[in-house]
């Protein structure tokens, strides 16, 4: 299916989260001159304006994103990602935000290189307009990342991270998640990899993550946030998580003294919660 549009959720609670973690791994892999690639198998469209009719929707981002943009006490490791975000906006004025692809092509270096998959025509030519001047060191597919995996793993110098991040729009990409992983852990072992996933109150979405930490021989962290209480109806994403294989071994620790303080500021109700564990061996 084709119908979602990240614009929609631009710079929610969810894009914090996965952006923060993001821009953690990324100067990981920075500290060390060997090239590293990023592979995101659901890129969508780059950057998102936040005035667009799609943002504005519901405007997601002002208790996301929006809630962070002028506070003078973030953490560390919040401000280096809000620094990030602030590249796009140099007013000091939030008007767009940054998907996870502009993000590592901010953080990548001359000998570093993207590999971005988006099925979406409109959100693939804008991917492929925000890269305009890159494409030497940005590969754009029009593809299914989920399969496009095994195409471009391992990368030649056997560093990187690959993001997988659909839509969940259908239950099969549940299944397809886990798929790609294996796949992918099969091509390369000591790759990261960052699944991120809904907090929904559905049977696919609960059951992922526990599917995920079944998977054997691996090292993992999962995190998840939780904003607010479920929905009473049933519908609707209350949190989210991130499931990350051969995360750097500083990424506990950084969570652990961030989520507290980002579990307070991105709280929609009293309920609001985070979890965070972790298998090293």
């Amino acid at each position: 299916m084709l119908s979602y549009r990240h614009a929609f959720h631009a710079g929610n609670h969810a894009d914090v989260l996965k952006h923060l973690i993001l821009v953690h791994v990324l100067d990981h892999l920075n500290l060390k001159d060997k090239p590293w690639w990023y592979v995101d198998t659901h890129a969508g469209a780059g950057v998102y304006d936040l005035g667009s009719d799609y943002a504005r929707q519901n405007a997601e981002y002002e208790t996301g994103i929006g809630r962070l943009w002028a506070r003078p006490d973030l953490p560390e490791a919040v401000t280096r990602y809000v620094e990030l975000v602030r590249g796009l906006n140099p007013d000091d004025r939030l008007r767009l935000y940054p998907g996870s692809p502009w993000i590592a092509s901010r953080l990548m270096r001359r000998q570093d290189r993207l590999c971005l998959f988006e099925l979406h025509p409109t959100d693939g030519r804008l991917l492929k307009q925000t890269f305009a001047e890159l494409v030497k060191r940005v590969r754009i597919e029009a593809a299914d990342g989920f399969a496009g995996l095994k195409a471009v793993l391992p990368p030649p110098s056997r560093r990187g991270l690959t993001l997988i991040d659909p839509a969940y729009e259908v239950k099969t990409d549940y299944r397809a998640v886990v798929q790609a992983l294996k796949a992918g852990l099969e091509r390369f072992a000591t790759g990261i990899y960052a699944v991120w996933y809904p907090l929904l109150p559905r049977h696919e979405a609960r059951e992922l993550p526990q599917r995920l930490r079944r998977l054997p021989g691996i090292r993992w962290l999962d995190v998840s946030l939780s904003v607010r209480a479920p929905a009473a109806e049933g519908f609707g994403m209350h949190g989210c998580g991130l499931f990350v294989v051969n995360p750097p071994w500083t990424l506990a620790a950084t969570l652990a003294a961030t989520l507290p303080w980002l579990t307070r500021m991105l709280a929609q109700d009293a309920t609001a919660d985070y979890r965070l564990d972790i298998r090293a061996d």
